[in-house]
Parts: C-alpha cells; sequence; structure tokens
C-alpha cells in the first residue's frame, strides 16, 4: 500500500482534534446525567503522532505530511457528508473563479461525481452531457481528489474558460470526454403551459421573486382548473420563496422543518393564504435538489399528487466554519425535515406514483391523465397473533 493512502487511515484519529471543536458548536444541549463517564474523543492520538513521527523520520520515500493529513481530514469530512470539504489556508485565498459556469450540477461520492441537474441550453447541455452521468476525472484530474468545494470552483471560471469532462454517459455506460466553454447563464424564467382542464408551471429555483412570478402567470385564471407544478429542473433557492410558494397555493401552517444538533427544531411558516386549485400535481425528479424537495413535499401534505421520480435528498444547510490554523471546513449542520416526516438530507423524496417522461412526452398531458387515475390502496398490515 502506498504511504499516502496508509497515513491517511492512520491520520483519521487526528481529525477528531481539528473538526471536533467546531461541531461542538452546534451540540450546546445540555448531556443527561450518568454514573459512566463519556469516553474521551481524542484518546489515542498520542500513539498516532507517535506513528505518524516515525514514518516521517524512517520511511525510504519522505512523504508530503501536510497532504497525508489533510486528505484524512476529507475522508472523514465526506464520510459524514458528500457535500463536507475541508479547505486549506491556500484554499481561502484562493480569488472568486468567476461569474460563468459549465451549467451542471454535480455531487461527489466518493472517487466519481454524479450529474444532477443539467441547466437547459447551457453548456453541458449542448455538449451531451446529461443528469445520471458519472464524472471520472475533471481537466485530466481525478473526482477522487477534489473536495465538494474544489469540484464546485473548477465548474466555474471566466467566460470562454475551457473544461473537459471525463464522464460515463447514463445512456449507453461508454466513457467520453466532453469538451465544453462556460458561459455566463441567463436567468430562467417561469413558463407556463395551458391545455383543457390544466396548467403546468415549470419553475427553474426557488431564487428571490418566483413566487411572485408564478403570482403574475396565475393571475385571473380559473382555479378550478388542475395544477400541474413541474420541480423536476427546480435546483435550490431560498426558505423564504418556498413559504412564500406554498402559502399562495393554500397551505396553511408549516412548511417543513429544520433540524440542528443541538438546537429546537425551527418550522417554517407558510406565507400569506392564497385560493387552491380544484387539484393538484407536482412534477419531480433527480434535478428536483435542495428548497424545491422541501416545497414538494409540503403539497403532498397537504393533498397534491406527486409525480416522477425519488428526489436525491440535498435538503441542507451548509456553513463555513474556520479552524485554529487557518483553515476552515464547509460542514452540512442541518437537515429539512418533510412535512410528512421525510429526512429530506438523504432519502429524498418519494412519489406517490412513479412517471418517467421522454423528451417526446407532454408532461400536462400525462401528468392530467395521472390525476385521474386513483392511487392503489396500500395493502393491509399483516396481522400477527401471539401464541396463548
Amino acid at each position: 500500500m502506498h504511504a499516502r493512502t496508509w497515513l491517511s487511515v492512520l491520520s483519521l484519529p487526528l481529525v477528531g482534534a481539528v473538526t471536533y471543536p467546531v461541531l461542538q458548536q452546534h451540540s450546546s444541549a445540555p448531556e443527561a446525567t450518568v454514573s459512566k463517564v463519556p469516553p474521551d474523543p481524542l484518546a489515542g492520538l498520542t500513539d498516532i503522532q507517535d506513528v505518524l513521527s516515525l514514518v516521517q523520520r524512517d520511511y525510504v520515500d519522505r512523504p508530503d505530511m501536510g497532504k497525508v493529513l489533510a486528505g484524512g481530514i476529507q475522508a472523514v469530512l465526506e464520510r459524514a457528508h458528500p457535500l463536507n470539504a475541508y479547505l486549506s489556508p491556500e484554499d481561502l485565498r484562493l480569488p472568486s473563479p468567476g461569474p460563468a459556469s459549465a451549467g451542471l450540477v454535480a455531487v461527489k461520492r466518493g472517487i466519481y461525481a454524479q450529474v444532477l441537474a443539467v441547466t437547459p441550453g447551457g453548456p453541458a447541455a449542448q455538449a451531451g452531457i446529461q443528469p445520471g452521468d458519472v464524472i471520472r476525472k475533471v481537466d485530466g484530474d481525478s473526482v477522487g481528489l477534489l473536495s465538494a468545494w474544489t469540484l464546485e470552483r473548477r465548474l466555474r471560471g471566466e467566460p470562454g474558460t475551457p473544461l473537459d469532462l471525463y464522464r460515463y454517459s447514463t445512456l449507453t455506460g461508454d466513457l467520453v470526454k466532453s469538451s465544453l466553454k462556460m458561459e455566463v447563464l441567463p436567468r430562467q424564467k417561469v413558463s407556463i403551459q395551458k391545455a383543457a382542464g390544466g396548467i403546468r408551471i415549470t419553475l427553474p429555483d426557488l431564487d428571490p421573486g418566483r413566487s411572485q412570478e408564478v403570482r403574475t402567470l396565475l393571475a385571473g385564471l380559473d382555479r378550478k382548473q388542475a395544477l400541474v407544478l413541474d420541480l423536476r429542473q427546480c435546483v435550490n433557492g431560498s426558505a423564504a420563496e418556498a413559504a412564500a410558494l406554498a402559502g399562495f397555493l393554500g397551505v396553511k401552517g408549516t412548511v417543513g422543518t429544520l433540524q440542528q444538533a443541538g438546537k429546537p427544531d425551527e418550522p417554517l411558516a407558510a406565507g400569506p393564504l392564497g385560493t387552491p386549485f380544484a387539484s393538484m400535481a407536482v412534477l419531480i425528479g433527480r434535478s428536483t435538489l435542495g428548497m424545491p424537495e422541501v416545497l414538494a413535499a409540503c403539497l403532498k401534505k397537504n393533498g397534491a399528487r406527486i409525480l416522477g421520480e425519488r428526489t436525491p435528498g440535498l435538503a441542507v444547510v451548509r456553513g463555513r466554519f474556520p479552524l485554529r490554523q487557518g483553515g476552515a471546513v464547509e460542514l452540512v449542520y442541518g437537515r429539512w425535515v418533510g412535512d410528512g416526516g421525510e429526512k429530506l438530507d438523504r432519502q429524498g423524496l418519494v412519489p406517490d406514483q412513479t412517471l418517467k417522461l421522454e423528451a417526446a412526452d407532454d408532461p400536462l398531458a400525462k401528468a392530467l391523465d395521472a390525476l385521474k387515475t386513483p392511487l392503489p390502496t396500500p395493502a393491509p398490515a399483516p396481522t400477527t397473533h401471539k401464541a396463548a
């Protein structure tokens, strides 16, 4: 085994000394009184330090101990959540990569990154990249060597910056090299489609102003129709916009609940109440990310039919916390729980009815047909009899 590999493993306990104070900032709840002394989270560091010193002094090829320790920290962070990342002091001094983008969202999962969303008409879409593709290299560098923070930076840059992605296509399984040039992406519009008996609103994100755009498009329309809210390409956004849109669509009470370690749950209240439509369907999929997952779970709890495919489960809150040695960690420290109890940080939202739409399909027509079909009645739980 290469020295850097097993030294990374040996250095994992050392990560506790760096990350434990950060995690404790979000765990201030009083501990229950117990007779047993809690285990020391830093126990064993002396042995690890001795081993690392011996290897640094006696190993035939002197390793780069800074990289070994940084790799160990990053490995532990990623085991907790794929969006966690360690930033060195040098990383913090890097300038902004630029306003342009590759037009895709990818989440690192070990040695590869999975494409979750692709901006329609953006550079990635023009290069043929699709949700579900697996990225192995970015400009020749293995994804396994990049943190989530570094990967996000590599997908941004100045306008015209070239980018090569080596990916496995979800359609063919072949390894493909896709070359593109980054662009400043225009703000996508909320669109509306009308048909007999129904309306479809396609929402690209929940950025500020989106709820007002939806209000404008639906103003004066007959609420006795069915409304289809298309969130299949809805990526991230603010809690405030999710709350405002939920209220406008007739939701009373809460939209979701934010949970953080050592803190009381924080329910998100719906905005001003609007008039609901006679029936509603929500289209979701693998590109429904973050706060749109919370909104969809809320609408499901309030009677909307959820159609499509399971969402990825990325409704989390991430923050940056400085470390004493000059670096920082970007840490997922909160998760959203749906109104139906869904833990939206990992499991995502499961649709009421699986609906896979092809490019040639009419999403509105398919959703309206699904609304006319009653959902199957769940099978009763098996009865168990206790022995006399």
